[in-house]
């Protein structure tokens, strides 16, 4: 979605890493880990985008994965305002 609003070159941070007994721990969720995800793992998501002297903005969330994929444990709108 970010490449194809045409930041792709603004987006260089990991998209997440894990949560557990740290804040930020492996796995880290970024372009070329293979790691492959277990149900019950949960990490958050956090793609940014990142203008240099203009602006910047991060999104994010916490997600466990799920036999069918992951559950957002985020409770918050989504909606732009």
């Amino acid at each position: 979605m970010i490449a194809e609003a045409g930041f792709g070159d603004a987006f260089f941070h990991r998209t997440g890493h894990g949560i557990g007994l740290s804040v930020h721990e492996e796995p880290f969720l970024l372009a070329g880990n293979e790691l492959v995800l277990e149900e019950g793992m949960t990490f958050s998501i956090e793609p940014g985008i990142y203008l240099e002297g203009t602006w910047g903005m991060r999104l994010e969330d916490i997600v466990v994965t799920t036999a069918d994929g992951c559950e957002s444990l985020n409770a918050c709108p989504r909606e732009l305002r």
